[in-house]
């Protein structure tokens, strides 16, 4: 999820991104709870940390497992394209929620409504956002601070040469985590990509 100012505007109006993959020129947006599309060259972007974009849910799971409770990120949904849905870490496990909107725009995942999810991230900081418990958001701070490494939780075979094979247990150096679909690492001598769901960060205490 970005906010942006619109460039093309005498006063500076902030819309929030909701798509930015499908089209390298155009990308979907939400003002005043009306969606359309911007042209890339007329917007400033101001990425948030918490939203992670076209991921799964088990990708997300892998991301935010054995996470401080209350640590979360905000991902396009696997089932609806267009909708969203947050996954908050518990500590023992993750939970998922799925952000509904109403007629009128609202975006809600219990009773209360919000004009946006930059407001919904808001409110469940200081409100719970788990009813049989008490959860509040946190910041994700350490998406900012990369891991260094990660656990193989099964074996990869790779089928390119780009690719980096690995077995079950094997601990890998990560290079880049920036992408959601495949990130790159050193294993055994050897540079390539895996898919990001077949490891487990392993996070330095306190990072």
């Amino acid at each position: 999820m970005l906010t942006v100012n619109l460039k093309n505007v005498r006063t500076r109006t902030k819309a929030q991104i909701t798509n930015m993959e499908d089209d390298p020129n155009w990308y979907t947006a939400e003002l005043h709870n009306r969606k359309g599309f911007v042209p890339k060259n007329y917007i400033n972007l101001r990425p948030h940390a918490w939203f992670a974009g076209r991921i799964s849910r088990c990708v997300a799971e892998s991301r935010l497992r054995h996470r401080d409770c209350g640590a979360f990120l905000v991902r396009e949904s696997e089932s609806a394209p267009g909708e969203f849905s947050m996954s908050v870490s518990y500590g023992d496990h993750v939970q998922h929620f799925k952000v509904l909107q109403d007629r009128c725009g609202q975006y809600y995942i219990w009773d209360e409504a919000f004009s946006s999810l930059n407001e919904i991230v808001e409110f469940y900081h200081s409100n719970s956002i788990a009813k049989e418990r008490t959860v509040f958001l946190r910041d994700p701070e350490h998406f900012a601070r990369r891991p260094h490494h990660a656990h193989a939780l099964f074996d990869f075979n790779s089928h390119h040469p780009s690719q980096l094979r690995f077995l079950r247990g094997d601990v890998i150096e990560l290079i880049d985590c920036s992408d959601s679909v495949r990130w790159r690492g050193r294993c055994h001598g050897r540079v390539g990509y895996f898919p990001p769901e077949y490891v487990q960060p392993i996070f330095q205490h306190g990072q």
